[in-house]
């Protein structure tokens, strides 16, 4: 079986936490359930027996620090009074999708596109971690660069599966080190596409508009909730060149971001089965 690597997203601090402020101890914390979550998907819920297909998980969260409140749940947290309101006044917008979910994914981009410079400042409330990494940047960017770095390296896996604020992290990590060479590269809920917070500040910048596959990737899938508030715009076709193919999928009305949704929800298995053995 080939080596598959994975890369978190944003909210796993508390592995950290846990594991007694053990890098080695999150790392594999986060590994087993990657495990558990692939193996839904792959065999359609069959019973887990500690299968393993995550060879390793490349863990960043604590050079980002610790925050209360890092995930994009806070927007969903309203009682339902709440969102009947909130959803009635989205809905004003056009091509608003059916539901909360739609209603939040149109909404935040809306807010995106139209706060421009002030963006950043959304976004920090938004999701903290994505702010720490991408505006704060210096440092803490490189060092989190560095650490997923040494894991892709050490491991040299054919496959990378990145999710959330993982794959802008994947993304510039690959750019960074042309010696790491990947055959295929999976990004699942990316925000890489999201002006005005993250597509504007990539490493290397987008030319004309436009960002790239970094070339020692063979093969670049993108896997997208097609509501999910963090993946802005879901497709990635239209400003990176490489993408090879894309797939919309439609996860659970409110967990279409977490990774255990993408990783079960069979959207990846095509894909990851050449190299499963």
């Amino acid at each position: 079986m080939d080596k598959i690597v994975g890369v978190h997203g944003i909210g796993k601090y508390h592995y950290y936490r846990d594991a007694g402020n053990s890098v080695a101890g999150a790392a594999a914390a986060v590994r087993d359930k990657w495990d558990r979550y692939l193996h839904q998907g792959l065999t359609g819920g069959k019973p887990y027996a500690k299968e393993r297909y995550i060879a390793d998980i490349a863990y960043y969260a604590h050079l980002l620090g610790e925050h209360k409140d890092d995930s994009p749940r806070a927007l969903q947290s309203m009682d339902a009074g709440t969102q009947e309101v909130f959803v009635a006044w989205a809905r004003q917008f056009d091509s608003v999708g059916e539901g909360l979910t739609g209603a939040l994914h149109k909404m935040t981009g809306w807010l995106l596109n139209h706060l421009q410079a002030k963006a950043a400042d959304f976004a920090k409330l938004f999701c903290p971690e994505v702010a720490a990494y991408m505006i704060a940047g210096g440092k803490a960017r490189e060092a989190v660069r560095a650490a997923v770095a040494e894991v892709i390296r050490r491991n040299q896996p054919k496959v990378v599966i990145a999710h959330s604020l993982g794959s802008v992290v994947t993304y510039e990590t690959l750019w960074a080190n042309p010696d790491l060479e990947v055959d295929l590269l999976i990004t699942l809920g990316s925000p890489l596409g999201m002006r005005n917070v993250i597509f504007e500040r990539l490493s290397p910048a987008p030319v004309n508009g436009r960002g790239a596959r970094p070339r020692q990737v063979r093969r670049w899938v993108n896997i997208a909730d097609k509501d999910d508030i963090a993946a802005i715009p879901p497709g990635l076709r239209a400003c990176f060149t490489g993408v090879d193919q894309e797939a919309l999928v439609n996860l659970d009305w409110l967990d279409f971001h977490t990774v255990e949704k993408y990783l079960g929800c069979g959207a990846l298995n095509e894909h990851l089965k050449p190299y499963l053995g």
